[in-house]
């Protein structure tokens, strides 16, 4: 390190006093014309989505904004709303629920699609080692509230049959998660459909994110439905407002004489 400047290095952003500069193009021609989506794409990759990609990916982005206020991270933002919290608050403790298993099925899936795609046996046997390696639950596949048919992701992977035509993606992914699901059935004996988890997964090994940044995407993504409950909660008012009513209570369990 030769000077303090060197302190911290980035390509993402260039700024001195009266110009700011992103991926080497000043903010001003990028205000008016490049979407919210595209601006992602372009900071987090470094380079300008194709029209059928930008198209694809904002897609994923819209399609995971919200589950409702049975979802952790939701409920999170509500509650914390009604301790007082102010709307960044409430947003950060939401979005700091979004762990391995709330929020992070995304990224285990395209993982998965990885691992099946690199695998040097058969499917099943891929999915065999998965198994061993990480446990029976493969992410991406069936729903515990969305039966039979999670509804967004049938559309996701038409929009992904669409990109393979529009020449955006090659529709590997594709095929490699449309193999699982129909392995998964013949296992199991009957369907177990691929939830929006797995299909926003497909269209991000699709489009050649890393594993960790569909977390990171799905975050981005949840952030719109946590501020918008959080801002309705705001609206709704109420006080300290926990989990359940407060006529609903938990089970006691008596001590053990071992504890």
């Amino acid at each position: 390190m030769s000077d303090v400047s060197d302190w911290w290095r980035t390509s993402i952003i260039d700024m001195e006093p009266g110009r700011i500069a992103l991926r080497g193009e000043p903010i001003q021609d990028l205000i008016g014309n490049l979407s919210f989506a595209e601006m992602i794409w372009l900071l987090v990759r470094g380079d300008r989505p194709s029209p059928a990609q930008a198209h694809l990916f904002e897609a994923a982005l819209v399609a995971a904004v919200d589950h409702g206020p049975q979802a952790p991270s939701i409920a999170t933002a509500r509650m914390a709303v009604t301790c007082g919290l102010p709307l960044n608050n409430a947003m950060a403790s939401a979005v700091n629920m979004l762990g391995d298993i709330h929020g992070g099925a995304g990224e285990q899936a395209v993982e998965l699609y990885h691992f099946v795609d690199t695998h040097s046996g058969e499917l099943g046997t891929a999915l065999d080692d998965w198994i061993a390696e990480r446990g029976k639950i493969l992410p991406g596949f069936g729903h515990r509230f969305h039966t039979p048919t999670d509804p967004r992701a049938p559309r996701l992977m038409a929009l992904v049959s669409e990109a393979v035509e529009n020449g955006a993606c090659d529709g590997r992914f594709r095929q490699i998660a449309l193999d699982i699901e129909a392995e998964l059935a013949r296992r199991k004996g009957k369907p177990v459909p691929m939830n929006i988890d797995g299909a926003t997964a497909v269209i991000y090994a699709e489009l050649g994110f890393e594993p960790p940044l569909a977390r990171g995407l799905f975050c981005l993504s949840r952030s719109v439905g946590i501020l918008a409950h959080a801002w309705e909660q705001t609206q709704q008012g109420g006080r300290n407002k926990g989990p359940t009513p407060p006529k609903y209570r938990w089970t006691y369990v008596e001590p053990s004489s071992e504890d």
